[in-house]
């Protein structure tokens, strides 16, 4: 059999490599050829899942009361700190009903005053009125009509006291209320939305901006059958950031989504300019250790999508159809064609024909 072969360095994995001569009808003797075993190895499972990057702390602001917008103090990309002023609303209505309501404070002021002297006139008149009584110098009818007055003073000054408290309230409310023209940033983070322009009419619930804060980490989707625990260190790959980060598992979702079978895992990220939202990414978990045939890679011959090796059997090369697993260092594992201690010729020289005889070297 003849075409192309690929040769490369020989990778010895277990069992020394023997060299062979190798003997063909019209082909001469060929030295320096050597056989390798297939050998088990041990590898270590990886468990690889797909996921987005989301930010910790994510927030879409809303004003809460219908207003004009005045001003946007922030624009997409800003860092901002918690209670930054972000939007300011048109507040003239708030700002006229706070100074009704505090124009009212000295009306409340005085209706106390007032009450107050009425009072204590009454409670003066009522020791006399309770002296003289006592004396058998006034009627019960007189000294009925005191004890009245005295609590009709205390009541009056209590209404007042009463609507002072009242006033205070609106005078809160109104300060309340004017504080919804102020949209402030709820936490520190980054605007990555902005939804809103001055002279834009802002109606509650509607979005004005979108804040993200407290980092970033990777939610991803694992399968039921794969356990992970939260602090375990995981391999994370994202779409523009060049190299592998290491993280944590922060989080363990316990639901399992009953149409993927499958539950949520966040991996928090470290602080990188490179990482942001809605990124694709990957996180590789360690599972359990396989064991995996493997031989040199210098021992493959490829042919298209056809994939074979020389095997030594009884004194004569055997070409040997092969399905092949993953290729590192010079070696690669066979999934099928193959058992343990079989010896491939690695590499295969040019010429070599299936059934050609072949023996060791003295």
């Amino acid at each position: 059999m003849k075409g192309l072969w690929l040769a490369v360095a020989a990778v010895v994995l277990s069992g020394c490599g023997e060299p062979v001569r190798v003997e063909s009808a019209g082909v001469g003797p060929i030295t320096g050829v050597t056989t390798v075993a297939a050998t088990v190895v041990e590898r270590a499972g990886v468990y690889e899942t797909a996921g987005t990057v989301k930010a910790r702390s994510a927030a879409t602001i809303s004003a809460k009361w219908m207003g004009f917008v005045r001003v946007v103090k922030v624009a997409v990309g800003d860092r901002v700190t918690a209670g930054q002023l972000l939007v300011m609303l048109d507040a003239r209505d708030l700002d006229a009903a706070a100074g009704r309501a505090r124009a009212a404070i000295p009306e409340a002021e005085s209706g106390i005053a007032a009450a107050r002297a009425n009072l204590e006139l009454a409670q003066a008149t009522f020791r006399r009125m309770k002296e003289l009584y006592g004396k058998k110098s006034i009627s019960d009818q007189e000294f009925d009509e005191a004890s009245a007055k005295l609590r009709s003073a205390e009541a009056a000054e209590g209404l007042a006291r009463a609507r002072r408290a009242q006033v205070e309230q609106e005078v809160r409310a109104a300060d309340v209320a004017r504080s919804y023209a102020e949209v402030t940033a709820p936490f520190a983070g980054v605007v990555t939305v902005k939804s809103v322009e001055p002279g834009n009419l802002a109606a509650p619930g509607a979005p004005l901006l979108t804040i993200e804060g407290g980092g970033y980490r990777l939610e991803a989707e694992v399968e039921q059958g794969q356990k992970v625990r939260a602090g375990e260190v995981v391999s994370v790959t994202l779409d523009g950031v060049a190299r592998t980060i290491a993280a944590r598992v922060s989080e363990v979702v316990p639901s399992v989504n009953a149409a993927s079978r499958a539950y949520t895992v966040k991996i928090d990220l470290p602080a990188d300019a490179a990482i942001r939202s809605g990124v694709f990414g990957r996180a590789s978990f360690a599972s359990g250790g396989t064991s995996e045939l493997a031989i040199p890679a210098a021992a493959v011959i490829r042919r298209g999508q056809l994939e074979s090796v020389f095997v030594v059997d009884g004194g004569v090369a055997r070409l040997r159809m092969v399905t092949l697993g993953t290729e590192a260092n010079g070696s690669v594992t066979v999934r099928s064609g193959l058992s343990a201690g079989e010896r491939v010729i690695a590499p295969a020289p040019a010429g070599l024909e299936d059934g050609a005889r072949v023996e060791a070297r003295p």
